[in-house]
This record gives C-alpha cells, sequence and structure tokens, in this order.
C-alpha cells in the first residue's frame, strides 16, 4: 500500500533514500526506528516516501499510509490514524489482531465506549500502541503520515505517545522492539514560529530512536537530469536552463514547468521564454488543457479536500458515469490525481489542489461547500463526519446547519479522546449561537451556560488554563435570574478552581463560598460534594484552614454516602494539609497513596496526578530526594499518557524533577531536563526551567539574570516570580550588593504574599538567607573599615532578616515547622546572622553544614566555606584546609566557578595550601587524575596532556587544578614532588623538562 504512485524515474535524493533504506532493514532486523522527513513543498518529500515504501513491500513490508489534511477551522481528530485503521479493517490478514485491540474500534465507530476522560484517552492510546506491536509480529510494517503540519492535536499527541512511551521503547537490556519503522512528513516552510508543530518535533528528535531527515533543494544538476529524464526526445538545452532557473530546486515545481512547457506549443517544443513565472499559473495551464468536462470534476474534487470518495465525487458533481470515469481517467493520465484504496482519488500534490481550489469562482465555491454538506448529512456515520460537514456548512453560509455539525463533532471529538478539537468545535458553536435563529438550533441544544461551562472544561482538559478561566467567567456572565442554581452553582465553582490554577487566589474564594451558598447540602448532592471540595482548597490558600477542615470533614462524609470516590480522594488530599499528619508524614503519605488510589479507581487522572504531585512534594520536604524522583517518575509519566504534561500539576511536577537534580548536585542533567522543557512549555510554564537558572548562576553565567527578569514579563504568576526572586537576590548578594539583594527579597515577598494572607510563603527563609551573606559582608567589612555606623545598621538588618527566617521556619504555609529544606536555609540565616553581629560562628557554620547534609550539595559547600572561614579565623588551620580542599573539589565538579574561585581565594589568603594533606593519609585521586598525574610528571603541558589522554585541554586544565588542590600544591612543580613523596607515582616517571 504505497503512499503515491510515480510514472516518471526517480532522480537524485540517492542519499536520503539510502538512509531511509537503511531504518527499513533495521525495522526487519526488530530495531523499531522513526524519521521526520522535513522539506518546503514541492521539493520531494512524497516522491522519495513513495520510493521508500516500494522498497519496503520488494523487501515483503506491509506499508500503511494515513494523511493529515487542511480543512481550515475544522478539527478532525486522529484522522491519519482512523485512515490506517480503515484500511487494517479492510484486511483479512489482520482482522485476528485487530480484534483484540477494541478500544481502536471507536475511532471508525464500532463500539460505544467513551473516551471522554484522560483515563480512556490513554487508554486509546495504549491500544494503539499495542495494536502497532501485535501487526509487526504478523508483518514487519512501515507506517507512513504524510503532512503532519496539518495534524490536529489529538493525533499530534498520539504520534507523541507512540514515539516516546510506546512503540519505539526499548525493555530493559536493550533487547529489540518491532518489525516496525514509521516516516513522517511535514512542510519546514509552513512552520511559523508559533505552529503548535514545533515544540512536538523539538521534543521528538531528542528521541534516540527518531532521525530527522531535511530534503534541501536539489542541485542544479540533478534537477536537470530530471527534467530530461521526463521526456523521451532530446529537450532544447534553452529550455532545460530556464526550467531549471526557476525551479529553484524544487523537483514538483520543475516536472509542472516541464509540462506547462509541452503543453504550451505543439510537438513539445517552445522558447524558453514562454515558461510561466509563477507555479500557480503553471498548475493551471496544466488544468486548463483539461476537457471542461475533466475540469469540472477537478473543482468539485478541490472542495472535496486533497482525497475525496468516488461515490461522493459522483454524487457532487452530477454526471452519469460514464462521463465521470472519462473526465476521471483524463485527469488520471495528465497526472493531476492519483487512485488510492477505497475508490477514493487524491490530487498528485497538495499545490494542485490549493491551485484549482483559489481559481474557484464564489458563487461556483460557495454552491459546491453546499453540496458535499447535504451529501454528507444525508450519509452514514454522520458523527465521523460531523467536523467535515460543518466545515462545508460554514462556507456555503448555511450557519445553522454548521452550528448542528460543529455540536455533532464536539460530541465525536469528546468520545474519542480529543480535548483540543472538542474545544474548538464548542468555541465555533458559541461563535455562531447569535447569529442562528432559535428556531433553527437542533432539537436538544444545551443552553449557552452549558455550553461555556463544557468549553471551559475542555480546554483545562487541553492544558489551556487562561483560556480556561476566560470562557468560565464567560459562562458567568450568561447566567441569569432564571437560571438553575445548580448550573449557577456549578459555574461559580469551576470558576473558582481555574482561577486557583492561575493563582488568583482571592477571587477563587469569593467564587467558591458563592458557590457552597447556592445549594444546601440535604437532600445530599454530587454537585454539593465538588461545590465543597473546590471551596476547601480555597479556603486553605487564603489562610481560612478552620472553615476548610470544617467544610471538608462534612463534604467526606457526604462523598462516602454517595460513592464518589474521586471527590473523596480529593478532600483526602486537602485534608492531609490541615491535620498534623501531613504530607512529610509516614502517616500523612499513606492517606495520599489511599487518595491516589480512589481517583485512579474513579478513573479521574487529574486528582490521581494532585495526589502523585502531594507524595512527591512531601518526599522532598521530608528529604527524601530518590523517593521524591520515583514519585515525580509515576506522576509526569501518568500525565504524559493522558495528554496533561501542560496542565497545573504536571508543570510543577516538572520544575520540582529539575529542582530534585539541582539539588543533588546531577547539574548537566538538570540543564538537560529544561533545555528539552523549554521547547514544549506553555508560557504559564515557563517557571519549570528555575532550577537551570540556578545552574547558570552558579556556573557564572550572568544571562542567568536576564532570563530571570524574562520571568517576570507577561501575567503575574506565583511560580516564576518565585524562581526569578531566588535569581535575582542570589545575584545581587554574589555581586556584593547588599542593598540590592535586601530590596530584591522585598519586592518577591510583597509579589508573593496574598493580601489575605499574613504569613510570608515558604520561600521567605532562603530569601533571607541569600539576602544575609551579603548582609554579613557588608557588617564585616563596615567592622574592619572602622565604620560603626554602617556596622551597626547593617546588624540591625540582619536581625530582622533573620526574624523573618525564624518565624517562617517555624510556621510554614501548611501550619507546621518546615521539613529539612527549611530548616537548613535557617541554619544558614542563622550563621550568617552570628557573622553579621559578632563575627565568624564555627558551631553555627557547622550546624548549617549538617542541615543541607540532607542532599543539597551546592549548599552544603557554600556553608563549607564560611565554616572554613570561621576555622582560619579560629586559628583551627588543618580542619580548615580539610573543608577547603572539601568545597574546591565540589566547585570544579559543579562547574560552579565563582565558588571555586573564592575558596581559592580563601587557601592563597590563608596559606591553606602550605598545610600538607598528609597528615590524614595520601588524597585519594580518581583514575583519570592519576592519568593526568603521570603527564604531569613527565612535563607535559595541559594541551598535550589533552591530546594523549583524548581531552579537551581545557578538561586537562580542570584536572590538573583538582590535583593541586587536593595535594594543597601551589604549583604544577610542587604537585610532582608532593605526589612523589606520598608514592603516588612511580621515582622512574617524573621527567625533566
Amino acid at each position: 500500500m504505497p503512499t503515491t504512485a510515480f510514472t516518471t524515474p526517480f532522480i537524485g535524493r540517492e542519499d536520503e533514500l539510502t538512509r531511509l533504506t537503511r531504518v527499513l532493514d533495521h525495522a526487519r532486523a526488530g530495531e523499531a526506528r522513526a524519521v521526520l522527513v522535513a522539506g518546503d513543498a514541492g521539493v520531494g518529500k512524497t516522491r522519495l516516501l513513495a520510493e521508500a515504501a516500494g522498497q519496503a513491500v520488494e523487501t515483503d513490508m506491509t506499508v500503511l499510509t494515513g494523511h493529515c489534511v487542511d480543512l481550515g477551522d475544522v478539527g478532525l481528530p486522529y484522522l491519519p490514524f482512523t485512515e490506517v485503521l480503515g484500511v487494517l479493517a479492510a484486511d483479512d490478514r489482520f482482522s485476528p489482531t485487530l480484534a483484540k485491540h477494541p478500544v481502536v474500534g471507536r475511532l471508525l465507530g464500532d463500539g460505544g465506549g467513551a473516551v471522554r476522560d484522560a483515563g480512556g484517552r490513554l487508554q486509546l492510546f495504549e491500544d494503539m500502541a499495542a495494536l502497532l506491536a501485535g501487526l509487526s509480529e504478523v508483518t514487519a510494517l512501515l507506517l507512513v503520515l504524510e503532512d503532519l503540519h496539518w495534524a490536529d492535536q489529538s493525533s499530534r499527541d498520539l504520534l507523541r505517545f507512540l514515539l516516546s512511551r510506546g512503540i519505539l521503547q526499548r525493555p530493559a537490556g536493550g533487547t529489540p522492539t518491532h518489525r516496525l519503522a514509521l516516516f513522517a512528513s511535514y512542510r519546514a516552510d509552513d512552520l511559523h514560529r508559533r505552529h503548535p508543530l514545533r515544540p512536538l518535533l523539538a521534543e521528538l528528535v531528542r528521541l534516540p530512536a527518531v532521525d530527522r531527515l531535511e530534503l534541501r533543494p536539489m542541485p542544479d544538476a540533478e534537477v536537470a537530469r530530471l527534467v530530461r529524464a521526463q521526456r523521451a526526445a532530446p529537450l532544447p538545452e534553452a529550455t532545460v536552463r530556464r526550467i531549471v532557473e526557476r525551479a529553484e530546486g524544487n523537483a514538483f515545481y520543475a516536472e509542472e514547468l516541464l509540462a506547462a512547457t509541452a503543453d504550451t506549443v505543439p510537438g513539445g517544443s517552445t522558447p524558453a521564454s514562454a515558461v510561466p513565472s509563477g507555479l500557480a499559473d503553471v498548475l493551471l495551464i496544466r488544468f486548463e488543457q483539461l476537457s471542461a468536462t475533466a475540469q469540472q470534476v477537478l473543482r468539485t474534487a478541490a472542495v472535496a479536500g486533497r482525497r475525496v470518495e468516488h461515490e461522493l465525487l459522483h454524487d457532487a458533481v452530477g454526471l452519469p458515469e460514464q462521463e465521470l470515469e472519462s473526465a476521471l481517467r483524463e485527469a488520471v493520465g495528465r497526472q493531476l490525481l492519483v487512485p488510492g484504496e477505497e475508490d477514493t482519488y487524491s490530487f498528485r500534490h497538495a499545490l494542485i489542489r490549493e491551485a484549482v481550489y483559489a481559481d474557484l469562482l464564489p458563487g461556483e465555491r460557495v454552491r459546491l461547500h453546499r453540496a458535499f454538506a447535504r451529501l454528507l448529512a444525508g450519509r452514514g456515520h454522520k458523527a465521523e463526519s460531523a467536523a467535515e460537514r460543518a466545515h462545508h456548512s460554514r462556507e456555503s453560509h448555511d450557519l445553522a446547519d454548521a452550528l448542528a455539525a460543529s455540536l455533532e463533532a464536539a460530541d465525536h471529538a469528546a468520545r474519542i479522546g480529543a480535548p483540543a478539537e472538542e474545544l474548538r468545535h464548542l468555541e465555533a458553536v458559541l461563535d455562531l449561537w447569535s447569529a442562528v435563529p432559535r428556531s433553527a438550533l437542533p432539537d436538544g441544544v444545551p443552553d449557552t451556560v452549558t455550553l461555556t461551562l463544557r468549553a471551559s472544561a475542555a480546554a483545562a482538559h487541553a492544558g489551556e488554563t487562561h483560556r480556561a478561566v476566560a470562557l468560565t467567567r464567560a459562562a458567568l456572565a450568561r447566567v441569569g435570574s432564571d437560571t438553575d442554581s445548580e448550573l449557577a452553582a456549578r459555574v461559580r465553582y469551576t470558576l473558582a478552581g481555574n482561577l486557583m490554577q492561575v493563582d488568583s487566589l482571592t477571587a477563587a474564594f469569593t467564587y467558591s463560598s458563592e458557590a457552597l451558598a447556592m445549594i444546601s447540602a440535604e437532600p445530599p448532592s454530587r454537585t454539593w460534594v465538588w461545590a465543597a471540595a473546590t471551596h476547601v482548597m480555597a479556603a486553605r490558600y487564603v489562610g481560612e484552614d478552620e472553615t476548610a477542615r470544617r467544610v471538608a470533614l462534612q463534604a467526606l462524609r457526604v462523598a462516602e454516602q454517595l460513592d464518589v470516590g474521586d471527590a473523596r480522594a480529593d478532600l483526602l488530599i486537602s485534608l492531609i494539609g490541615l491535620e498534623a499528619h501531613n504530607r512529610r508524614t509516614p502517616e500523612g503519605q499513606a492517606r495520599l497513596r489511599e487518595a491516589r488510589e480512589l481517583a485512579r479507581r474513579a478513573g479521574n487522572v487529574p486528582i490521581e496526578i494532585r495526589a502523585l504531585f502531594n507524595l512527591a512534594i512531601g518526599s522532598y520536604e521530608a528529604g527524601a530526594l530518590d523517593e521524591c524522583l520515583s514519585w515525580l517518575s509515576d506522576g509526569l509519566e501518568r500525565a504524559d499518557h493522558a495528554g496533561l504534561l501542560s496542565s497545573p500539576y504536571p508543570l510543577e511536577m516538572r520544575f520540582l524533577h529539575s529542582m530534585v537534580l539541582y539539588t543533588l548536585g546531577r547539574w548537566d542533567e538538570c540543564v538537560r531536563a529544561a533545555a528539552a522543557d523549554a521547547e514544549r512549555l506553555p508560557a504559564a510554564g515557563a517557571f519549570a526551567i528555575g532550577p537551570a537558572l540556578y545552574v547558570a548562576l552558579a556556573r557564572g553565567d550572568h544571562t542567568a539574570v536576564e532570563r530571570a527578569h524574562a520571568l517576570l514579563d507577561g501575567p503575574f504568576d506565583w511560580m516564576s516570580t518565585l524562581v526569578a526572586g531566588i535569581v535575582l537576590t542570589d545575584a545581587a548578594a554574589l555581586r556584593g550588593e547588599p542593598e540590592a539583594a535586601v530590596e530584591q527579597m522585598r519586592t518577591a515577598l510583597e509579589a508573593l504574599t496574598d493580601e489575605s494572607v499574613v504569613e510570608h510563603p515558604d520561600v521567605a527563609v532562603r530569601l533571607a538567607a541569600l539576602t544575609l551573606s551579603a548582609v554579613a559582608d557588608a557588617a564585616v567589612e563596615s567592622r574592619l573599615t572602622g565604620d560603626e555606623a554602617g556596622a551597626l545598621r547593617w546588624t540591625d538588618t540582619a536581625t530582622k532578616l533573620v526574624e523573618l527566617a525564624r518565624v517562617t521556619a517555624a510556621k510554614g504555609q501548611d501550619g507546621g515547622p518546615q521539613g529539612p529544606e527549611g530548616l537548613a536555609w535557617q541554619a544558614r540565616a542563622e550563621a550568617e546572622w552570628a557573622r553579621a553581629t559578632s563575627g565568624p560562628d564555627v558551631a553555627a557554620c557547622e550546624k548549617a553544614v549538617a542541615a543541607f547534609g540532607y542532599g543539597d550539595v551546592y549548599e552544603q559547600a557554600r556553608c563549607q566555606l564560611r565554616l572554613t572561614e570561621a576555622l582560619v579565623t579560629a586559628e583551627r588551620r588543618e580542619e580548615a584546609a580539610e573543608h577547603a580542599r572539601e568545597v574546591r573539589d565540589t566547585a570544579v565538579r559543579l562547574g560552579a566557578v565563582p565558588l571555586r574561585d573564592s575558596v581559592d581565594q580563601l587557601i592563597r589568603r590563608a596559606r591553606l595550601a602550605d598545610i600538607s594533606p598528609a597528615a590524614g593519609g595520601a588524597p585519594v585521586l580518581t583514575s583519570r587524575e592519576n592519568d593526568v598525574l603521570r603527564l604531569l610528571a613527565r612535563g607535559r603541558t595541559n594541551r598535550q596532556i589533552g591530546e594523549e589522554l583524548f581531552i579537551s585541554g581545557k578538561t586537562a586544565s580542570v584536572h590538573v587544578s583538582n590535583i593541586l588542590a587536593k595535594l594543597g600544591a601551589a604549583g604544577r612543580t610542587e604537585a610532582v614532588a608532593l605526589a612523589y613523596r606520598e608514592g603516588l607515582i612511580e621515582p622512574g616517571t617524573i621527567t625533566s623538562g
């Protein structure tokens, strides 16, 4: 089942075809691979894929092709995959395999199970992956997806799942996957900066089993070969040269220019000046050479789209069967249409269809769209064709039918788990509502409040949080005095829930209070339970803990009585934050696991993800970082499967995942994770790259400050403000600017503290400690210069800052003392305060170092630097030297250049390098450092060391610096002498020079 049949020879692209052929070889051997084929329109993507598909067929592979189509504002969910499934369903060889995967049958209209929730969507994705895996056991398989630039969001989500979690995933041990290859093409010139395909491509090309193949314009010599190969008789060189010049490396354009040249002059010969200049002109010349009947057929087919069924085309064009077949034979013979599977015809290239469609007269276009809408309405499978019908009705100005069809399309999108397309169709319904008379509305259509509320739910499910808020506000504006009280309450608590996701907490509490007041708790109802659950969350956010606890306990009893499992889960999660057994405790973690299971059984993925987030953050707050990573992995995988990676909790989980990597000192992994996220994060999730900014700042990258300021652009976002506050405060402290650090801290805390809440957010402890480091430096400097007034002023500031840290650490946002991280920052604040008021305090510094021992490598090293200073002041120089070496090792390993420079300066100033490390035994060098040391002993330069060990000179320099620090040597010669004395190198190793 190749993509398209071609009669002309395949010219050029040999290297590209070889790459695809190698992928097919791997696939037949059981190594699943994918290739994304990019190129401008007409550059030869379809032809290359057809050639590769032909070779696949010759080696007994089965080729399945799915096309994405451009129908303007119409969303046809899962269209290319539905096309593939239709081919499979018609092939008896695959019936047993297809029967084992009934969920995918929903895309063909088989079975009645809906995919309205994320759980059903995940089922569909997993079943599609399992189906393809099963097919690959029957036959080696090539799946071709054409024109991804037109793919609907649901198709993009399914493709992401198949490539990142499904068919390409290798089991443990690296064993083969499946006998399957996937080739997907897209127009590179169509991808504008905000095209929805761009972030998906950026994500997919990072997968090890996915390659990108870019088709660049063909060289002039290859275009000339292609042109000459189209004709048996020789062509005048002037004609060939003119075509090559005009084609600019575009194979399709060259073929069309040649055809137009042959068509304009009898005998196929024409002066070069007669070659048309524009591609549309070229294509229309080909079109105008057809008979009037064939032109009529092509015009009708162009309105249908890139592909049209024979029966539908027959009914739309209104010609006798023999005349239609004659016209089709003519169009096929002129290489304008190509016959396909299941009695269909396709334009040989999308550009042909675009040119013919653009040439239609306005009245002609409206008439043909109306004909297709009428025909689609009268056929079976109305739901599956509703989106297409809505498009034709809208283009033919039949707004009543466009509204009805859009509503049917939204229902179909919801059933098959396509929230983005559901949202698009519901918004189309709302746009058309005022233009359609009430008498023309379809029977049973909901009111606009219910429709708008449903659209807001689809937006939230699709990860468009701000759009969800706007739609819910629109629903509230439509609520009138005659609106049912339960519906009015639903609008308000839905708006409250959406507002909490965008950090508008006071407004959320107001609306949740209104919702709860509008309906009675008796008799018990699901609406009241969900209103109460939303109110509990909103009350917690604004500090109304007693109200939250009272309502939560009452609602939990009602939820148990009504057996609303997901509401019970939601309430349990909220209650954990209101009780002594918070999420950091074993008891709290057990309750969260119970909540997760309740949500899972109820099929409510967003609440299950909320439980997983709380399990992860609880582990983080308890200092159990490895356990935190495990929960984060579960949560992000669940969100990915459900298409919810851009929703609020998964965004925070992505931030926390990077934060744990940063804390553990796995900085390169942290930076890579942030780079991967940056390509696919929505604007509201920019904060997720925050830990990578902490890394950049710690490594001396001054662009971190600019990037932190950029997070503050646009609408207020709480997490972005937190990240920016940390970076900007720390940057000011590192620059030695205490006034700026104090101002940055105050600005951040003002922005992060809601007007209805008295307590500062938990991050106040960290911000206070960072600011204190600069304030303490200023106080010490003032005392050294005899500026007593300045010292007193900075001491007063330090005391206020440490009080802020103490109060916040003692009572965090959940009402109890903070966990290991918060207490570690408080210990650092105490040590800096002691330094500011009375000088370096060894005991306070030791406490700070120990407190960060829960896992924060960098902050522990920074506290060790302060401890080293305190030990030097206390004349405990050997201990100071030991800590200085540890700090330097950590700084070098992390690439924290400012910290390394600071400890090097301290080592020189305090002459700690003079203290031999031999007192505690010979220093331990890594195997690579031993290799470097041996070459160092032979007098090699850093560049020579790098060349001999196949590393860069810069890396060799880092190893040399590490060796000098570990040996306590001031230079290379001293290092070699010390190494000889310690027995680290053999006597014969040392050479002069």
